[in-house]
């Protein structure tokens, strides 16, 4: 199974802080990530919002308090520097 997000902290304005199951952490900026989107994540564009960041645990990912969340798949890929394909077709393998 691959890692799940473990804690997350908001650093400042859209970036944040994720930390894995597995030890490996880094920070993301999901600024382009919300620019001009509507709907569910509009509210994410208010930083007072944004703040309100929180790990489900269940899940293993990060979601707001209106249900948007991360694929922590994708979020894994982007701070370790490899594709999120790659892990998928890993975690294929049994």
């Amino acid at each position: 199974m691959l890692p799940r997000i473990a804690s997350v902290k908001h650093l400042q304005e859209y970036k944040l802080q994720l930390e894995f199951t597995d030890g490996t952490a880094g920070a993301l900026d999901f600024r382009s990530r919300l620019a001009g989107r509507r709907g569910v994540f509009q509210p994410l564009q208010s930083v007072d919002f944004f703040k309100q960041v929180a790990v489900d645990p269940e899940a293993g990912t990060i979601v707001w308090p209106n249900g948007v969340d991360f694929c922590p798949n994708v979020l894994y890929a982007e701070i370790t520097g490899k594709s999120a394909a790659d892990f998928t077709a890993r975690s294929d393998v049994a």
